[in-house]
């Protein structure tokens, strides 16, 4: 296989190595035109507009797909992002997700910032769509990848993982990505199983930051 530039691809591929950042997929002006007009939207429900903060220690998963979306709130305000699939998933060595939320407006003032946490010790998904605002990881191996594939001729990862025709994407195998960050907007999966979970809401705006994913 080849990568846009015409360079021959072959087997595992680690980012690392490569140079190269595949996440998030950087979205372009003109890209974001043309999901808008056409009404691409990367999940089938309104977002409510706010981000969650996740840490992941590894996150194994096969049918991985990268590309371009749209989400949509309850309003109406399309909000970019992209969109990272895989058709199976195993998260491991312990999961924090967290979102804050400045509760003033609701209360009259009564109560400020609260943050809603849960956390997991690993867990298993299919079908597993995230529509992210970043995404870091200290190290991304991808076995069998092809970069620059149209969006909407992804094929083998999660059920509705598909761009918009004539738009970036990419597609692996299989990938694994080690102590992830991430700030996404949604999150979709077709089952979503957890191990060790705990969930507790707190006042104040730590959360997951500066946190072990445990």
């Amino acid at each position: 296989m080849k990568d846009t530039s015409g360079a021959q691809v072959l087997g595992r591929t680690s980012l690392k190595r490569l140079g190269i950042v595949m996440v998030p997929t950087v979205i372009a002006a003109g890209a974001l035109t043309v999901l808008m007009a056409n009404g691409a939207v990367a999940v089938s429900f309104a977002i409510s507009g706010q981000t969650a903060q996740m840490k992941v220690g590894q996150l194994t998963g096969t049918g991985f797909a990268q590309y371009g979306g749209i989400d949509g709130q309850a309003n109406g305000t399309p909000t970019a992002v992209a969109v990272s699939a895989f058709k199976n998933a195993t998260i491991s060595n312990g999961l924090c997700q967290s979102i804050t939320t400045n509760l003033s407006k609701y209360t009259g003032g009564l109560l400020g910032d609260y943050t809603l946490t849960l956390n997991a010790t690993g867990g298993t998904a299919s079908d597993l769509v995230i529509d992210l605002q970043s995404l870091k990881a200290s190290e991304a191996d991808f076995n069998n990848i092809e970069i620059g594939v149209d969006a909407s001729k992804i094929t083998g990862s999660a059920t509705g993982a598909l761009g918009q025709s004539g738009l970036f994407g990419q597609q692996a195998d299989s990938a694994t990505l080690t102590n992830v960050v991430q700030v996404s907007n949604a999150t979709s999966a077709g089952t979503f199983d957890l191990q060790g979970m705990s969930l507790g809401i707190a006042s104040g705006d730590a959360g997951c930051n500066g946190a072990d994913p445990q």
